[in-house]
């Protein structure tokens, strides 16, 4: 079974509450559920939360169709692993609740990346920060949760993996070409970021998830267009 698991929090250092500031007339984290429920290959979509911040997003997961587990505050390897053994899941999509432009196309590139190869962990390259996601093997997941002792490998999740390519199997590869813009930066962490995408949501958005390609086309006619008046002004 495959399941998507998305992870939110609400105590961030620089921009507290996050998750749940507006865009458009929905929360990041709705924006964030609502893309990933179009990965078509995905049975479970999960909302992966800590007791603080659980009724703060209760609502929100059942509006958009996730169910919500809670687990350890700051072990989010350990709430990975906990939400994988509950809902008897085989892969795990992992996202987080502070992108709200996550790519369900990616997620699907992904997969059909880890498929290719039976990989423990795969991640497509080389697309806007904050659009992509990562593919874990439950069976690779479990044994991380078993054995990782570094607090930065139990809090981000994946770098137990990754940094064992000698004992786990890591896919990695460039998203496809026309998806590819590795310079553009979507994720949210600061005021200056919330600020910037949510004037891109003023321009993107039309009351559905925007895709990649959308996006892509969007920052390749502001390039072209910042190209043009430069030229003007020489």
């Amino acid at each position: 079974m495959i399941g998507v698991v998305l992870q939110a929090r609400l105590d961030s250092s620089r921009l507290p509450a996050k998750a749940l500031l507006d865009l458009q007339g929905k929360t990041v984290v709705q924006h964030a559920m609502a893309a990933l429920r179009r990965v078509s290959a995905a049975e479970r979509f999960i909302l992966a939360t800590d007791p603080g911040s659980a009724e703060f997003f209760r609502q929100k997961a059942e509006a958009e169709g996730f169910e919500l587990f809670i687990g350890p505050k700051e072990d989010v390897l350990r709430r990975y692993a906990d939400a994988a053994r509950h809902y008897g899941l085989e892969l795990v999509i992992r996202a987080t609740g502070d992108n709200p432009l996550v790519s369900w196309e990616i997620a699907e590139e992904t997969l059909s990346l880890q498929r290719a190869g039976g990989a423990d962990y795969a991640v497509c390259t080389e697309s806007p920060l904050g659009t992509g996601v990562e593919v874990i093997a439950v069976p690779a997941l479990l044994t991380a949760d078993t054995y990782a002792e570094d607090p930065y490998e139990r809090e981000h999740v994946c770098p137990f993996l990754y940094r064992r390519p000698g004992e786990f199997t890591i896919s990695t590869a460039p998203v496809r070409e026309s998806r590819r813009c590795p310079t553009e930066r979507v994720t949210l962490d600061t005021l200056d970021d919330y600020r910037y995408i949510a004037g891109l949501f003023r321009e993107l958005y039309g009351g559905t998830p925007v895709g990649i390609d959308r996006l892509i086309a969007y920052f390749n006619e502001r390039s072209s267009s910042d190209t043009g008046n430069g030229a003007k002004n020489t």
